[in-house]
């Protein structure tokens, strides 16, 4: 990360005072505003002695209202959009974007781009839907999103740009995992080749939790809430059964972080197999001889399975959705017919339940944890927009909410470390072996 460039692109000088009342006085008690040379460290480890100065370029820039802006509350049009698949919190988001508007800043022109960047493009004919209050005030309590989403579009900048000028925007506010904020760097980059005063702002949605840099993402909390609920189904059919097997697919295409957190928060889970932990189904020291010794033992077992699990090995041709996304093979359905076969040839009877709860939970509407996280997000995007800051994603980095390059967390994904606390915690709480793989068997 040495050579990571934190710094923030701004459309100009901010000159305009900002509505916002805030005091300047020090313990005072009154909130305040944020001021451009305080900075968060990415880092919070210390190591004595050896800490090197930073310069601000490797530091990053805290979130919140400024004294002076950059664009005239009157003049502003805003557009927001939500892209890709359905995730808790998306409707909190633009509820408290249009709220900090309206309410904070006085901007009364607000435009719902329908159906994610497809909204954009004149040949989809999408009405654009005008946002107020009154429209989104209960909208936090519906899961899905209040505007519509769809994949793709987002490769067509030019004719998405086109729109955007057509419709005088000032602003654009990207809600989206991934393949959004690629999209949403690539609209900001035709915006400055253009010359334009737009600013773009990305607000992180992926219940994978697998932005890079970011302490989470909006979403993940209402994933694994909602996850632990349907593990303590599956262990209650379990522990019911004759060798009862509950086998639960959880969301996680590149990172487990889902997995392992539903096991640590429920307690009643004896596997979790993930994306970032290689294992062997068959062998001395493969899953399925560990199952079947958890089920001599115990008669019952718990299994977590991240939907990323083995996609190396299932994919016969890779082939992508809208957005870009692999289309992967149904992991669940493959190691349940293979824990089946397994013990119909040991003739062992086992009694096994399958649930994919993955649309349940991307449907739901966010939980208070989640809730309040959406709703500080939208206000953050909204500080960071009137400022003319631009090309940023809004999210938390060490407890404190930050702008960070739209660059610099696309640039890769972020993952379960194997040899981490978190995986380390996981182990304790399933007391699966630390790695199902006949080489660490032998090697030991």
């Amino acid at each position: 990360m040495e050579n990571m460039d934190f710094s923030i692109e701004t459309l100009g000088k901010p000159s305009v005072l900002s509505p916002i009342k805030m005091s300047k006085e020090i313990g005072d008690k009154a909130a305040k505003f944020v001021v451009d040379d305080r900075f968060v460290r990415l880092s919070s480890f210390i190591v004595p002695g050896r800490q090197p100065s930073m310069d601000k370029t490797q530091v990053l820039e805290r979130a919140g209202p400024r004294e002076t802006i950059y664009f005239t509350p009157a003049h502003v049009h805003a557009g927001i959009v939500s892209c890709g698949g359905l995730c808790p919190g998306i409707n909190d988001v633009i509820r408290s974007i249009v709220r900090c508007l309206w309410m904070r800043y006085g901007v009364n022109r607000i435009s719902g781009i329908r159906y994610g960047y497809r909204g954009f493009l004149p040949e989809d004919q999408f009405p654009i839907k005008n946002l107020d209050p009154d429209l989104v005030n209960d909208i936090h309590k519906i899961g899905g999103t209040f505007l519509g989403s769809a994949r793709g579009g987002g490769n067509e900048v030019e004719k998405i740009v086109d729109t955007m000028e057509k419709l005088n925007l000032n602003m654009l506010f990207a809600i989206g995992g991934d393949g959004t904020q690629h999209g949403a760097l690539s609209i900001a980059e035709e915006i400055t080749r253009r010359k334009l005063k737009i600013a773009v702002i990305g607000i992180p949605k992926t219940v994978d939790n697998d932005f890079a840099f970011l302490d989470r993402s909006f979403g993940f909390s209402t994933a694994v809430s909602k996850a632990v609920e349907v593990v303590s189904a599956a262990h209650v059919e379990a522990t019911s059964a004759i060798n009862g097997v509950g086998l639960v697919k959880v969301m996680g295409r590149d990172s487990g972080f889902i997995a392992a957190h539903t096991a640590l928060a429920s307690h009643e889970v004896n596997f979790v197999l993930i994306p970032e932990v290689p294992f062997n189904l068959e062998g001395n020291n493969g899953f399925l001889h560990h199952l079947e010794e958890r089920l001599k033992k115990n008669k019952h077992a718990v299994i977590v399975v991240a939907e990323g699990v083995m996609q190396d090995q299932l994919m016969k041709e890779k082939k992508t959705d809208a957005g870009g996304n692999l289309k992967m093979a149904d992991v669940g359905i493959y190691i349940r017919s293979r824990i089946i076969k397994h013990f119909e040839e040991r003739g062992i009877e086992i009694n096994l339940k399958y649930i994919d709860p993955s649309y349940a939970i991307r449907s739901s509407p966010a939980n208070p944890d989640d809730s309040v996280y959406c709703t500080r997000l939208g206000n953050a995007a909204v500080h960071a927009a009137m400022s003319g800051k631009t090309k940023l994603i809004i999210g938390i980095v060490n407890n404190r909410f930050v702008h960070l390059p739209i660059k610099a967390v696309i640039s890769h994904r972020n993952k379960v470390n194997p040899e981490s606390s978190l995986w380390r915690d996981t182990l304790d709480a399933t007391h699966q072996p630390p790695l199902m793989v006949n080489r660490f068997y032998y090697e030991k």
